[in-house]
């Protein structure tokens, strides 16, 4: 039954949907939506923390994920929706589907901000090391600014106004496979520039509170769990929760390890976006150089991708039922960039990006609105408002309002006294 309401939601004439995706391909697809530039940051969030502290966040993080999942395909089960938008709708009405289209819509502006805020970094120290320039010049084409928007206009606007994104599965692969070589070439560059040992000196209460917003912002994958659900050869809950505790632990691997070695390499030199790090030992690695390439390209070609979705949310908050216009979807499109790279250009380093979004859409997708919409989805007669798998999605909201509080609070403390590491430099 679960599964027949699933595949007809999914088929907007009503006619029987039948998912073709395998097991494999579907982790495959749901790491690569947990994957993304979060796990540049983690390293940092190590250097905040030490090992020990951030292991035992990140496993949390990565339990809270997969619990909020199970909420997800439960309430799923219940009315047979696909859409996390949708199910806001079933749940709340209108304001429902406007919350749920409004965190999903700014955490994709935060990452398309943190794609083109590493374009806008790497893009000089990549042509510094081609034109063979011990220091930067003045000149136009080693300006960040001027190349993020250079980027934006020429190569990322033609694909973002495409009616239909085709190469889809092609650069997400290709983004994954990059992001494997970045954790590959991290681990393999540690014991060459090992910079000593740590100090014992303790970062402010402020800077550590950057820590689980980045956590957070790595593993926000929901939005995307009930498409690949409903794509799933013969889908039930339990192979889809299979599914994502399996693609989960093999990010929080991946993560692990990159933050880890990313630390052991630089300790407390470590920045916040960590390849722009190793621009500060060896500028002229060669290995590192292609590693730059490669997530650059990865970035590039994943900011069109993310922002399809965003254009759809607005589209259907401001335009639904209305047919395709082209001047709409241009638009846009142009009116989205436009504002990220304002975003990029004034933003005093990725780490705010990464702590802004990860302190509030975040702790939305992945703790309040999953609690929330099971607690009013799932019928009073099966679980009523006493019942211990009721209780603990309570919990599990609280817990996500106090996150967003505690974050925030920090976060704002840190901008308004200047936090020393929030530029970026150390």
């Amino acid at each position: 039954v679960e599964a027949g309401l699933v595949r007809l939601q999914a088929s907007p004439s009503g006619a029987p949907f039948e998912g073709k995706t395998s097991f494999g391909m579907s982790v495959f697809n749901l790491s690569n939506a947990i994957m993304g530039s979060g796990i540049l940051g983690l390293a940092y969030a190590m250097a905040n923390t030490g090992i020990i502290l951030f292991l035992f966040l990140l496993t949390a993080v990565a339990l809270l994920s997969s619990y909020s999942i199970h909420l997800l395909l439960k309430s799923s089960g219940i009315v047979g929706i696909r859409a996390y938008e949708q199910l806001g709708y079933r749940a709340f009405g209108t304001p429902g589907k406007l919350a749920a289209a409004i965190a999903i819509t700014l955490q994709n502006i935060g990452a398309m901000s943190s794609y083109l805020y590493i374009v806008k970094s790497e893009v000089p120290l990549v042509i510094q090391t081609f034109l063979n320039l011990e220091e930067k010049t003045t000149d136009w084409y080693m300006n960040g600014n001027y190349l993020v928007i250079l980027v934006s206009v020429t190569i990322i606007l033609p694909l973002a106004l495409m009616k239909q994104l085709g190469y889809l599965g092609y650069a997400s692969g290709f983004s994954l496979s990059c992001m494997v070589f970045f954790l590959i070439s991290v681990s393999a560059r540690w014991h060459v520039w090992c910079l000593g040992v740590p100090t014992v000196s303790h970062p402010p209460l402020a800077q550590t509170a950057y820590t689980i917003p980045i956590m957070a912002f790595a593993f926000v994958c929901h939005p995307e769990v009930l498409p690949i659900y409903t794509e799933l050869k013969d889908p039930s809950k339990k192979k889809m929760q299979c599914i994502s505790n399996i693609s989960i632990m093999v990010m929080y691997l991946m993560y692990f390890l990159a933050a880890l070695f990313g630390y052991l390499t630089f300790y407390d030199f470590v920045e916040p976006e960590l390849l722009h790090t190793y621009s500060k030992v060896d500028p002229f690695d060669v290995l590192i150089l292609c590693v730059r390439v490669a997530v650059l390209t990865a970035v590039t070609l994943t900011v069109p991708i993310v922002l399809f979705p965003v254009r759809r949310a607005i589209q259907q908050m401001l335009f639904q039922g209305k047919d395709f216009s082209w001047i709409r979807h241009i638009a846009i499109a142009v009116i989205l960039l436009t504002f990220i790279n304002l975003l990029v250009i004034f933003a005093p380093s990725i780490l705010g990006i990464f702590g802004l979004i990860g302190a509030t859409s975040a702790p939305c997708l992945i703790f309040i609105f999953p609690a929330i919409f099971y607690i009013r989805i799932m019928p009073k007669d099966k679980e009523p408002l006493r019942s211990a798998p009721k209780i603990l999605a309570a919990c599990f909201a609280l817990l996500g309002v106090a996150f967003m509080i505690m974050s925030l609070s920090f976060i704002i403390i840190d901008w308004a006294t200047g936090g020393g590491k929030s530029g970026g430099s150390h």
